[in-house]
């Protein structure tokens, strides 16, 4: 069963992409936490952290450190945490 993460990879479900590549999806939380609560996610759909192949995780780090920058010039945050 499809999980929500990869209905919104698919599209079935709406969201505000900020970033995205061929791996990689980013786009903002529905419910945020703070200015600019930005999910970064593997398009691929993976059962936990556990089962995420190694590849696929530092892809989507590169992402998050990606987003985080832009982010960083745009709102200025204290800080920023993955």
């Amino acid at each position: 069963m499809p999980s929500i993460f990869s209905k919104i990879v698919s599209g079935e479900i709406p969201a505000v992409k900020v970033y995205e590549d061929d791996s990689t999806l980013a786009f903002l939380d529905i419910g945020p936490a703070s200015r600019g609560h930005t999910l970064v996610i593997p398009k691929a759909e993976h059962a936990d952290l556990f089962a995420i192949p190694p590849e696929a995780l530092a892809d989507v780090m590169r992402a998050a450190q990606r987003v985080a920058l832009a982010l960083r010039d745009v709102l200025q945050p204290d800080g920023i945490n993955v």
